[in-house]
């Protein structure tokens, strides 16, 4: 049997929603980019990811935060210092804090105190289509405010936003050089028409052009399709080619994509479209960038045996 592909997974979640409150798991349904969502109201925990991702040699995974209870922005970090001594996963993390709150300043100086946190993700307010017409949360003074500390608690920042915000985002990047900058799930090109596409591609080339920010390919599912390497072969070239190789991560944004596609789906749709690239450029984009973007330490990292 071949060895299996070793990979250090960029951006997953565990929860458990009997036990700890995550409103959008427990409150009446929203409308969410993947349709019923009702499969994901249910304990996931870094067993069940290991079973998910059986035929990978998992040796990390960065845990994204969960939009975990508003009234307490610092107990999702400690439930994964638990996890992390409970299971050995995840290797590090992203918190959660809201940065135009007042006490912005304050949470990101406590949560900078956790050795395994490395930044922070709020989504920013953002218009439904790109003819939304007015500008999203990244402009606001007072986001940008708590933005400006995140150089001073040495966090750096993910963005999750679809891709007419990009522009937004990439005037967040150049004015505060000395922050990292992570864009969660290529911009969000939900819709693959020609037209809609080349938007996509030229919002993400503004972006690309900003040194201080790397990219995590997924999240890429198509409303209504299973997730194949056809459909998303020319999203993840095009990424690389705007942001190359070592700029670039492959996640598996589990268990949320279990909605549109199994791990194997996911990962071997990945491993396909990438194929002519080189050993190294591969090696990079399934674990190495990650293992530098977020500063995993060798002690943090785990090699299950080959196959």
């Amino acid at each position: 049997m071949p060895q299996r592909l070793t990979i250090v997974d960029a951006h997953q979640h565990f929860w458990d929603p009997q036990r700890n409150y995550h409103p959008w798991l427990a409150d009446k349904p929203v409308t969410f980019r993947y349709g019923d969502y009702s499969a994901l109201k249910r304990r996931y925990l870094p067993d069940d990811y290991l079973k998910d991702a059986r035929n990978y040699r998992v040796a990390g995974t960065v845990y994204i935060e969960t939009e975990w209870d508003p009234r307490d922005p610092v107990g999702e970090m400690r439930y994964v210092a638990k996890l992390r001594q409970d299971f050995g996963y995840p290797s590090v993390a992203i918190a959660q804090a809201w940065l135009d709150r007042a006490d912005a300043i304050a949470v990101l100086e406590q949560l900078a105190t956790f050795p395994f946190v490395r930044g922070i993700r709020h989504k920013p307010r953002a218009n439904a289509t790109p003819r939304g017409g007015t500008s999203g949360g990244m402009t606001d003074a007072k986001w940008r405010e708590g933005y400006a500390a995140l150089a001073r608690t040495g966090l750096h920042f993910e963005l999750q936003t679809p891709w007419w915000h990009l522009h937004e985002a990439a005037d967040l990047a150049r004015a505060f050089p000395d922050t990292r900058m992570v864009l969660n799930h290529t911009g969000l090109p939900a819709e693959r028409s020609p037209g809609k596409l080349a938007a996509w591609r030229g919002a993400m080339q503004t972006l690309a052009a900003c040194p201080n920010v790397a990219v995590k390919i997924s999240g890429i599912g198509v409303p209504g399709s299973p997730w194949s390497a056809d459909n998303n072969r020319a999203v993840v070239l095009t990424v690389i080619e705007l942001f190359g190789p070592h700029r670039c991560m492959f996640a598996s944004n589990f268990p949320v994509d279990s909605l549109c596609g199994s791990f194997d789906d996911i990962y071997g749709g990945f491993d396909a479209i990438t194929r002519d690239l080189t050993a190294h450029e591969r090696q990079a984009m399934f674990g190495e960038n990650a293992i530098r973007i977020y500063a995993i330490p060798p002690g943090a990292l785990r090699a299950p045996p080959a196959a």
